[in-house]
């Protein structure tokens, strides 16, 4: 994949169009590097373009980036709590996008508050790349001084989410967004991942895709606070409507919730905007359920704890492959089990024990 500043550079000799003589030529000087208190100061401040590039940094594999990164969230914790974290899933078609378009001019335009979207599109497992094209749905929230969009590609994170959301949603409610809309893949992973960092989830749907209740994964069905049929417009408001009774029926068969909260199926058009407020009033009560419980809080105390865990094992993944000894042996070992001289299950053994070992005595990895 050609960077987009190389690309601009790559142009066929005598395709080029000659510049007036009047204007010169500038060439871009890369952005300037700025301390970690210059962005924790300007993402207190609301700065969207200071936001923005500190959300690219803790996205960063470089690890002076990383280190950065790890003081920012540090210093803005404290100003990420009064917030409302919402994700939405569904499947590809089902109008998330433009679902989030419409609740966020709700919020913006009827209640004066400011929205963050973190839209996570699908990577290319070939080439790593990804299309990004969520921002182009959301034409109000993209010209709106109180909307923030990030799209970011998912590089393979489980659950169709990107490894950094969770760090991104503290920055954006440091920022001052009060509320996060998180937009996932949605193409048929286990969503688990988006239920460990948002408050509220929920699963878009529409009617006529085939069979609407075999086609939801009962685990997602079960995750779901709310179930919303989209496209309720048109000549498709009785399929709709006869969708939305189905999954409303299906929900009632589910366990009940120990948040005390009880999912209900909504039908909605996010291109009319019928049912969206009520949409977002299931949101609001929600929050006015599982507050005063405690609930609320226990959940977000168990979403650290789950990220917690979740960057313990990848730190734990990364300091396996970065160990030239291990890999080494790994090598050997991956012939063996290919050629059926030993199982998979032994090899694996022995390659955690050497690499316990080599961990213990402080074993240098490279």
């Amino acid at each position: 994949m050609v960077d987009a500043n190389q690309s601009a550079l790559h142009v066929k000799p005598g395709c080029a169009t000659p510049a007036p003589p009047e204007r010169t030529k500038r060439i871009s000087k890369p952005k300037q590097e700025i301390s970690a208190a210059r962005y924790v100061e300007g993402i207190l401040a609301g700065d969207r373009s200071i936001l923005a590039r500190a959300i690219t940094l803790i996205e960063s594999s470089r690890t002076e980036d990383q280190q950065i990164a790890e003081d920012i969230l540090e210093k803005c914790l404290p100003s990420s709590r009064n917030s409302i974290r919402v994700g939405f899933t569904g499947i590809p078609g089902a109008g998330k996008s433009s679902l989030i378009e419409s609740i966020g001019k709700h919020l913006i335009k009827e209640r004066g508050e400011k929205v963050a979207v973190l839209a996570i599109d699908p990577s290319s497992q070939l080439s790593g790349g990804s299309i990004l094209g969520d921002k182009t749905r959301m034409t109000f929230l993209a010209s709106s001084e109180m909307a923030f969009i990030r799209p970011s590609p998912s590089r393979g994170a489980h659950g169709g989410v990107a490894q950094n959301t969770r760090n991104a949603i503290l920055l954006c409610e440091a920022a001052g967004y009060r509320n996060t809309l998180v937009e996932t893949v949605g193409v048929g992973q286990s969503e688990a991942a988006v239920g460990s960092m948002v408050d509220f989830f929920l699963l878009v749907t529409l009617a006529g895709a085939g069979d609407e209740l075999q086609g939801i994964k009962r685990g997602v069905m079960e995750m779901a606070d709310v179930v919303v049929v989209n496209k309720t417009d048109g000549e498709n408001i009785r399929a709709a409507e006869r969708a939305r009774t189905e999954a409303a029926s299906a929900l009632h068969f589910l366990p009940a919730s120990p948040s005390g909260w009880v999912p209900r199926a909504l039908a909605c058009s996010a291109h009319t905007g019928r049912g969206v407020v009520e949409l977002w009033s299931c949101v609001l009560e929600y929050l006015s359920i599982t507050k005063p419980s405690g609930w609320f809080e226990r959940k977000r105390h168990d979403q650290a704890r789950h990220a917690m865990q979740e960057n313990i094992e990848q730190g734990l993944l990364q300091m396996f492959r970065s160990d030239l000894v291990v890999q080494q042996r790994r090598a050997l070992l991956e012939q063996w089990v290919l050629a059926g001289e030993i199982s998979a299950v032994r090899a694996t053994r022995e390659l955690l024990a050497l690499f316990a070992s080599r961990s213990a005595t402080g074993a240098p990895t490279i």
